[in-house]
């Protein structure tokens, strides 16, 4: 077996301001704080995240809910991942219906690829995506392992040829498209809500906050 010489380049502080930027992004039209054209019940909101918990508040004044997000993009420090890079996170998936968790990349209108979306309607799959050259795998894994409120360790490969997408150090999906030998992108890790159109709202009688937690996140270069 092959020894991994690579090291830590980043290691997430999602209380640090060097780091995150909170509550905006290029990603979102005007740099938010709503995204209803992607189906999102969004309205960003910059406030601190502790213990990693990213959460969506319900809103009294309309329909939308208050969303947490960070990226990179912007910030002091300006980390972006590149081509060759690993990233790896240890998460707790979201129990609600309508939640929306994802830890993405975005640059310049793009450069997207998807670590991973979840939604807690299909309890056991895993939306893997390539936005860059195309490629997705929606992995249904074992209810005992991907379900509402479990944890779970992810590791993504950003080759230039393929990305490869590993759960638990176990492969299950490699897209052979890759990102090409100049790919950059920043780090977004968010909450999101949906709307109802692929997947349902929240439950009027439901609860009025929902979470997930990334409990670590670090890229190897």
């Amino acid at each position: 077996m092959a020894v991994d010489v690579r090291r830590t380049v980043f290691t997430a502080d999602f209380t640090s301001t060097r780091q995150w930027v909170a509550g905006r992004s290029s990603a979102y039209p005007g740099m938010g704080p709503t995204n209803r054209g992607d189906h999102k019940l969004d309205h960003l909101t910059p406030r601190p995240i502790q213990g990693g918990v990213f959460a969506a508040t319900r809103r009294t004044s309309d329909d939308l809910w208050d969303c947490d997000l960070l990226t990179t993009e912007g910030s002091p420090d300006g980390f972006q991942l590149r081509t060759g890079d690993a990233l790896r996170a240890r998460v707790t998936l979201p129990t609600g219906l309508g939640a929306w968790p994802a830890i993405w990349t975005w640059r310049s209108g793009g450069n997207e690829i998807d670590v991973f979306e979840y939604h807690p309607d299909n309890p056991s799959t895993l939306e893997l995506s390539n936005h860059v050259r195309g490629g997705y795998r929606y992995w249904l894994g074992p209810p005992s392992q991907i379900a509402p409120g479990s944890t779970v360790t992810l590791r993504t490969e950003f080759g230039s040829r393929s990305v490869d997408w590993y759960v638990a150090d176990r492969l299950v999906y490699s897209d052979r498209r890759g990102v090409g030998s100049s790919w950059r992108a920043f780090l977004i890790v968010n909450m999101s809500v949906s709307d109802g159109v692929y997947h349902p709202v929240p439950s009027a009688g439901g609860p009025s906050r929902l979470s997930w937690t990334c409990h670590s996140l670090e890229v190897l270069r």
